[in-house]
């Protein structure tokens, strides 16, 4: 290889080092954020909500506190459930906007295309056209607004499953207890643990339960207590 060949290929391999890196994208933070963006479409297929302003995320924040607010969830199975469900709203409330967003900005383009049409006499051709020309976005909006409310649908129905079934095992629980609770003062007892305390239900909530029940629950538990403890009275003469 000749000095001139051997210095053309060095400076070609130099070049291709340099193009090599210039491919690899941003390196500064802030290119790679605007990087990262363009990849987003509509922000509602993805699991990361982007949020435009400081202000935006603070409404984020106070929209998913009032659905928690609303279905006070219980372990993390419903409070990942709240969490979607609360998202997919945010994400519903989203889609008129980014429709108008569609619209105004295709009619913008309409009329920097064709000035003639730039009159209210013209409002309704002139949408038409802009629908037509962004029947892809639009009917891509409409198909996703379809998927998130029909998942919407399915998570708010498990949700009240599963807080249907554990409100009803808490009722079970808190009357055991409160059976207990009942036949030790009747006898007085101590009661060493109350069952289902600290792991079914708090003791605010037991102490709540039984400032709630009326003096003919309290004796109907009672009598209920003393019919299933091995040292009931086999009669209801020697009970009263």
């Amino acid at each position: 290889m000749s000095q001139t060949e051997s210095t053309i290929s060095e400076a070609r391999l130099a070049a291709n080092r340099e193009n090599a890196q210039k491919s690899h994208g941003p390196t500064s933070p802030e290119g790679k954020a605007k990087s990262c963006l363009n990849a987003v479409k509509s922000g509602l297929t993805g699991k990361t909500l982007l949020f435009l302003t400081p202000q935006e995320r603070g409404e984020y924040v106070l929209h998913v506190d009032s659905y928690e607010t609303e279905f006070q969830p219980v372990g993390p199975e419903e409070r990942a459930l709240v969490q979607s469900i609360a998202d997919i709203r945010w994400r519903l409330n989203q889609i008129p906007g980014l429709e108008l967003a569609i619209l105004a900005t295709g009619s913008l383009k309409f009329i920097q295309d064709n000035p003639g049409y730039d009159t209210p006499e013209t409002d309704t051709c002139r949408e038409l056209e802009v629908r037509r020309r962004h029947e892809k976005e639009l009917r891509n909006l409409n198909l996703q607004e379809n998927r998130l409310a029909r998942r919407r649908e399915r998570e708010a129905a498990e949700l009240e499953r599963r807080q249907t079934a554990r409100r009803a095992k808490e009722e079970d629980a808190l009357a055991e207890a409160a059976k207990a609770s009942l036949l030790a003062q009747h006898r007085k007892q101590p009661l060493a643990q109350v069952p289902g305390l600290g792991f079914v239900f708090s003791e605010q909530r037991f102490t709540t339960y039984m400032t709630r029940l009326t003096p003919a629950q309290k004796a109907k538990f009672l009598q209920t207590a003393l019919a299933e403890s091995p040292e009931a009275p086999q009669t209801m003469e020697a009970t009263a």
